[in-house]
């Protein structure tokens, strides 16, 4: 079958890879559109390690199903959640696979992803995608997840200073999530026209350099890179909450005493939960399709990351 693979640090399209067979509780998916996200590049810059078939935003058709799995799923388009947990120890059994020590996760750690023609997955990470919500719209489900998860872990109070440093792919759907509450988010880019398509999705816009040290209650950071960690430690006040949400390759080196004299709130965030995404989605409440720059086949895949890590750009799809 046809894929996207990373192997020593390269990144090419293949043809040859074998036949993809389910397992007991499995499903066997026919990938039908898949989105390039900043963790894909950051592993083909060696983030994590990774090798094998990149992957993990998509949206596919249950194809087959193994022998211990409904049948009446073949044929459901669907979503599907990344972590995939051993099922019995004590952290998957009380909170879920996520921090499972033995876990494999879609495209990014011991399981091959999604940039594919097919892929398998246990049939309990699947979610059937509502008729109204079109592939290029689901393909989004699992950042929009990942943004609506600092939901999950902090109280956004209405009134609080928020800004959201990274105007991108993940960063623009952080602010849009933020602002449902009525909260005023502002989101900070490094130029004038990273911020254009969130001042016309309505939401507030600044450059970040020209905001003082300390000017926000809650901060974000979205940027994928060491000084967008820097930025945002400047910028959030003393007892503030700073969220994390990058994840790239290679050492930081920022100084972190302000953490500990300004006792800032230091909240790690990543996956997050796929019903309320795609309720949101439905009903069009997160715009999302304005995002996508490009498209491309897995055949031009190289051509795809390229046009995805140029400065500015947003969502590039995969279509096997």
């Amino acid at each position: 079958m046809r894929a996207v693979v990373v192997r020593n640090g390269r990144l090419r399209a293949v043809n040859d890879l074998p036949e993809v067979v389910p397992q007991a509780s499995e499903a066997l998916l026919r990938v039908r559109l898949a989105g390039i996200c900043s963790t894909d590049l950051e592993i083909v810059r060696g983030y994590a390690g990774f090798e094998g078939v990149l992957g993990h935003e998509f949206v596919a058709d249950v194809e087959d199903v193994g022998g211990e799995v409904d049948p009446a799923w073949i044929g459901r388009r669907v979503v599907a959640t990344i972590n995939i947990g051993c099922g019995r120890c004590a952290e998957c059994l009380a909170n879920g696979p996520e921090h499972c020590a033995q876990r494999t996760v879609l495209g990014i750690h011991n399981r091959d992803g999604a940039f594919a023609e097919y892929l398998r997955l246990p049939v309990s990470n699947l979610m059937p995608v509502p008729e109204a919500v079109a592939d290029e719209a689901a393909v989004f489900t699992e950042p929009l997840a990942a943004a609506l998860r600092i939901r999950e872990q902090i109280a956004v109070h209405p009134t609080a200073r928020t800004a959201v440093v990274g105007p991108g792919r993940l960063g623009l759907l952080v602010g849009q999530v933020l602002a449902l509450g009525g909260t005023e988010v502002t989101m900070l880019g490094r130029s004038a026209a990273s911020l254009e398509l969130p001042r016309y999705l309505g939401l507030h816009t600044g450059l970040a350099v020209e905001y003082a040290d300390n000017s926000f209650d809650l901060v974000v950071e979205a940027t994928g890179n060491e000084s967008g960690f820097e930025q945002s430690l400047r910028l959030v006040r003393p007892q503030g909450t700073l969220v994390l949400k990058s994840t790239f390759a290679g050492a930081s080196t920022i100084d972190l005493t302000k953490l500990v004299v300004g006792e800032i709130r230091v909240v790690g965030s990543r996956c997050g939960p796929f019903a309320p995404a795609l309720r949101l989605l439905a009903e069009d409440t997160i715009p999302v399709t304005d995002s996508i720059d490009a498209e491309y086949p897995l055949a031009e895949a190289e051509q795809a990351f390229a046009h995805a890590a140029r400065p500015g750009v947003r969502k590039v799809l995969l279509r096997p």
